[in-house]
């Protein structure tokens, strides 16, 4: 039988080697009981993501509600428990909600009126209904909107600052600085994906050749550098009570979809003082097909190579 150094040494030939032969194995009865730490491989895990539900979107955008699965917060792959603080509640209708705040093609901009506000309990935000050319979709609603009003989107780029109201989208390098805008796009078509949550909103710091720098309104402050064709909405997400507003009881919270947890976990009091972290730097943002390309990883999969081997 191999010793584990011996075994390590085999292991780095197998893995490394351009010529792997899969018939060189070692003695039996080892069994491979640790995973290997390097940067250019990894051992592949039972999956990641959203736990809390797995929604089936149909082909088609469509008003109806869009049926789901409550994962309880297991693996969609194996079905084992990931987070086991997920799970219950009561199942509300989830709602398909359009983050992309475009125009039809061969126009610049389009004027929807705001048919109804209401509040969606699978969000944390209140949900608005526009419509516009016999079209209909769900937004997130800004925190002032309210039914009747005219909302504009606009994609022309302007060189003089625009003056929008509140609702209203616009690439970020049409408006001016210290604008507050939610619903951001990370790169050109990419949707909201900053400041989607109630009452979260951004804030344009700079502008820097063709790139705009925001700044999140959250306590870390983190900035981000995007193009400035990307779209935002002017004004904040509305609901911004949600975050204040005491949950009463454990039996709500239940409600809500969430298990009891251990109580062994406290949240730090600041009685010893706190760690001074100086600010992360500006993330930029662009297209994934944009992106240096990272070095290749070999996965340890059971074909190439079994966690066990007998």
């Amino acid at each position: 039988m191999l010793s584990r150094s011996s075994f390590i040494k085999l292991l780095d030939v197998v893995i490394i080697s351009p010529a792997f032969n899969q018939n060189v194995l070692p003695a039996a009865g080892f069994a491979v009981r640790f995973r290997y730490n390097e940067k250019n491989y990894m051992v592949p895990k039972p999956g990641s993501g959203y736990f809390r539900r797995k929604v089936h979107y149909p082909e088609e955008y469509t008003l109806k509600p869009i049926p789901y699965t409550n994962l309880a917060g297991r693996d969609p792959v194996t079905g084992r428990v990931v987070v086991g603080t997920l799970g219950g509640g009561i199942k509300h209708p989830l709602l398909w909600v359009d983050y992309t705040r475009s125009v039809p093609e061969g126009s610049t901009t389009l004027t929807e009126k705001v048919l109804e506000v209401f509040p969606e309990p699978t969000r944390t935000a209140h949900v608005a209904l526009v419509g516009a050319n016999n079209a209909c979709r769900y937004i997130i609603a800004t925190e002032n909107m309210k039914s009747g009003d005219l909302i504009t989107t606009s994609n022309e780029l302007s060189k003089i600052a625009v003056r929008p109201k509140e609702g209203d989208a616009y690439p970020v390098g049409s408006l001016s600085i210290n604008t507050v805008v939610c619903c951001v796009e990370a790169y050109p078509g990419s949707g909201g994906i900053f400041a989607r949550a109630a009452g979260s909103s951004c804030t344009i710091l700079r502008k820097i050749g063709q790139r705009v720098i925001i700044v999140n309104g959250t306590k870390k402050k983190r900035e981000f550098s995007i193009e400035q064709t990307c779209m935002a909405v002017v004004g904040r997400v509305s609901n911004k009570e949600h975050g204040s507003t005491p949950i009463g009881s454990p039996n709500n919270l239940r409600a809500l979809g969430y298990r009891p947890r251990s109580g062994l976990w406290q949240r730090k009091t600041g009685k010893h003082g706190r760690k001074i972290r100086r600010p992360p730097p500006t993330k930029e943002m662009m297209h994934p097909s944009l992106l240096p390309k990272k070095a290749e990883r070999l996965h340890l999969t059971s074909e190439k190579f079994p966690y066990h081997w007998t």
